[in-house]
């Protein structure tokens, strides 16, 4: 577990200001997942592959190098990013 605390030389809470940030942060990673998944599902369709299987069979170079490809992996990889990020500013409790 981290700990952080902040302090401001403003006699303003920040506790509301901070919380606004965090939720308008993930309210915007989320709707990245939303895009990044719909890229996907649109790759899923356009090759007839779950992203899964693409990644194990690409993995295993049975595919020829192609510009589609690999925006289907950079957007794989993106999709974890913003999960992971997701998680954690969901994780996120104040102290008091």
């Amino acid at each position: 577990m981290s700990t952080l605390v902040l302090t401001s030389s403003l006699q303003r809470p920040l506790r509301p200001l901070v919380e606004a940030a965090l939720n308008n942060e993930l309210r915007l990673i989320e709707a990245g997942i939303r895009r990044t998944e719909q890229r996907l599902k649109d790759f899923e369709m356009r090759y007839g592959l779950s992203t899964q299987e693409f990644i194990q069979r690409y993995e295993n170079d049975e595919f020829v190098e192609m510009l589609d490809f690999d925006e289907w992996i950079g957007e794989y990889r993106l999709l974890e990013r913003l999960q992971e990020k997701a998680e954690t500013l969901r994780g996120i409790r104040f102290a008091n």
